[in-house]
């Protein structure tokens, strides 16, 4: 019948678009996250500045789709996207990566730490770590900010001296960790006029602000931070692991296209902690939406256009 379609017909319509499927997947970059803010900021972020180098005139070959796979769970479940193929990019913690992916014991130092998650990665699973975005996500010794520069307190050693006289608050898990309490006190010689105040995270900054405690253990990023007039005391003694945000990428998504090539260049060094403080809280605490915060932090960086 004219018009009619004969099974060759489809079946050759099947294989075109099984090859366009396939072409359309390896001209798109898929951004993935874990699942919490300050990862759909960064997600955001990296997803934003590819499109502004996508957006940029390419006359050997067409510009790829960016896609964004937000909220994929934990660790584990993002390393086995980048592994998979299901994501290209996404941004990791390099004492995350080496204690939970690498399954090595903590070790000091920033740049240490870096060259043993790079260089591992890129042996054992073919992935390429990009250098750090700026800031680092580890825990932090948190004090109300009066207090701080009425005393002179900069540094965990400084606080040291006012231990004695002073209540500490802390969430179950740091109790616990290597990197915890116990290690904290003997590292610093913390000596607390009582046990530390076990509670909900979420709770730590109303007991710190009413001065049911004067110190808490917290999250360096954390948003309440900018935006109480609290201070991150230096851990000047280099007890906690780094923790500095990386993005990590499938090698070969970084040899295919440029536009994730050109990241380092645009953002690696640029974010301070203070930064990622504000823009978390501006979602956690203002409840703006991130991707319109995410674009305004970028163009009043010049990051993109």
């Amino acid at each position: 019948m004219k018009g009619g379609i004969t099974r060759r017909d489809f079946a050759l319509g099947m294989l075109a678009f099984a090859a366009s499927g396939c072409t359309s997947r390896r001209n798109t970059i898929t951004v993935g996250t874990k699942n919490f803010t300050e990862q759909l900021i960064l997600g955001e972020m990296l997803a934003q500045l590819l499109e502004a180098n996508a957006s940029r005139p390419q006359p050997t070959r067409a510009t790829p789709a960016i896609d964004r796979r937000f909220y994929l769970a934990g660790t584990y479940i993002c390393h086995q996207a980048l592994l998979a193929g299901r994501i290209d990019l996404y941004v990791e913690y390099t004492g995350t990566a080496l204690a939970a992916i690498l399954k090595q014991p903590p070790m000091a130092g920033s740049a240490a730490v870096f060259d043993v998650v790079k260089n591992e990665y890129r042996r054992q699973f073919d992935l390429e770590v990009l250098p750090p975005l700026g800031f680092d996500n580890s825990f932090a010794i948190v004090m109300r900010g009066p207090e701080a520069r009425r005393q002179n307190i900069k540094t965990i050693s400084d606080a040291a001296r006012y231990a004695p006289r002073w209540r500490m608050g802390v969430g179950y898990e740091f109790l616990e960790r290597k990197d915890g309490f116990p290690g904290l006190a003997q590292k610093y010689g913390l000596r607390f006029a009582e046990a530390p105040r076990v509670m909900d995270l979420g709770l730590l900054y109303r007991a710190l602000e009413s001065q049911q405690v004067d110190v808490i253990a917290a999250s360096n990023t954390d948003g309440l931070i900018a935006a109480v007039d609290l201070v991150v005391l230096q851990d000047d003694r280099s007890y906690f692991p780094p923790y500095d945000a990386v993005p990590i990428v499938r090698r070969s998504s970084l040899e295919r296209h440029s536009e994730i090539a050109a990241l380092p260049n645009r953002i690696s060094g640029k974010i301070s902690a203070n930064d990622m403080r504000q823009l978390n809280y501006g979602v956690d605490g203002q409840h703006q939406d991130a991707k319109l915060l995410v674009a305004e932090y970028l163009r009043a960086r010049r990051l993109i256009g």
